[in-house]
């Protein structure tokens, strides 16, 4: 069994086709499949059903496939750590953010990183804190940055606070809360809200913070990206509660103080399994402290 072969089974299960992933591996199509076959030989058991239409997966073929990832994930650690032992970074680094990370400037950080460490190939992902948690701790993403409620903590990871901040109201120019000083949460508790999707640490801190005070409000929108909560703002359709951190970056939309807002932290995330060189090096140009 060869890690090519395995190479090769992930861009046809990820492709769907053997014609897309022979192009994707830079290979003719034949020498794909003829590896592929070799290796359903060894193994005893077929991988794909082909059909005039369509490749999937067998049974055999899902049960290889996370199996055949850990190793070559395996390979490219040991080529890295390598690679560190004689003074050079390279290798992977997949990076997890929340949509509303204020702490740190995502873009201007990478663009350091990369500039130090070029043969790094850096991938980045936004998502939900809890997901963005089980994939750090799984091993599957090198590092990640949260926004936890003040009642929670990341766990099954090494974590670093970063910064601690309160949520503002955010609502259209022409709202009625636009011109206030500030507001509460009673007085919002009768808008209509524009929030992330229902038991995710986005959302679970205003919710927590409405139900502490003995309120409930109406949430008639949830969508998972900021861009889509403003926009939907800004027709007057509904408030929303964002980091006052993450709002100065917003045009148009009017912001104003919550007395008794919910307070959010912001997190930097690291496996506890052990960092590639890569990841290390992150974390040292975010002065994480690494133990």
């Amino acid at each position: 069994m060869e890690l090519q072969q395995m190479r090769y089974v992930l861009a046809v299960a990820e492709t769907n086709s053997f014609t897309r992933a022979a192009k994707q591996c830079l290979v003719v199509q034949s020498a794909l499949s003829h590896q592929i076959a070799r290796l359903e030989r060894e193994l005893g058991a077929k991988l794909f059903e082909r059909t005039s239409r369509r490749v999937r997966l067998t049974a055999a073929g899902r049960a290889f496939l996370p199996e055949a990832r850990q190793c070559l994930d395996a390979a490219e650690r040991a080529a890295a750590q390598v690679a560190a032992a004689v003074g050079e970074i390279r290798g992977r680094l997949n990076i997890g953010v929340i949509p509303t990370v204020a702490a740190v400037d995502i873009p201007a950080v990478l663009h350091d990183f990369h500039r130090q460490h070029k043969e790094v190939r850096i991938g980045l992902r936004v998502g939900a804190s809890e997901d963005l948690i089980e994939q750090v701790a799984q091993g599957a993403m090198e590092v990640a940055f949260l926004g936890l409620p003040a009642t929670a903590r990341p766990q099954g990871v090494h974590a670093h606070e970063l910064a601690r901040d309160r949520l503002v109201a955010v609502v259209a120019p022409g709202h009625p809360l636009a011109g206030e000083p500030a507001v509460d949460l009673q007085r919002l508790a009768g808008e209509v809200f524009v929030d992330f999707p229902a038991k995710t640490a986005g959302r679970i801190q205003s919710d927590q913070a409405f139900s502490a005070a003995g309120l409930t409000r109406e949430v008639a929108f949830e969508v998972t990206t900021a861009d889509l909560m403003l926009r939907l703002v800004l027709q007057g359709l509904c408030v929303a509660m964002l980091p006052s951190t993450y709002t100065p970056q917003l045009t148009d939309v009017v912001t104003v103080p919550v007395t008794d807002a919910p307070a959010r932290i912001e997190y930097l995330i690291w496996p506890k399994l052990g960092l590639t060189p890569a990841a290390a090096a992150f974390l040292e140009l975010l002065g994480a402290p690494v133990t």
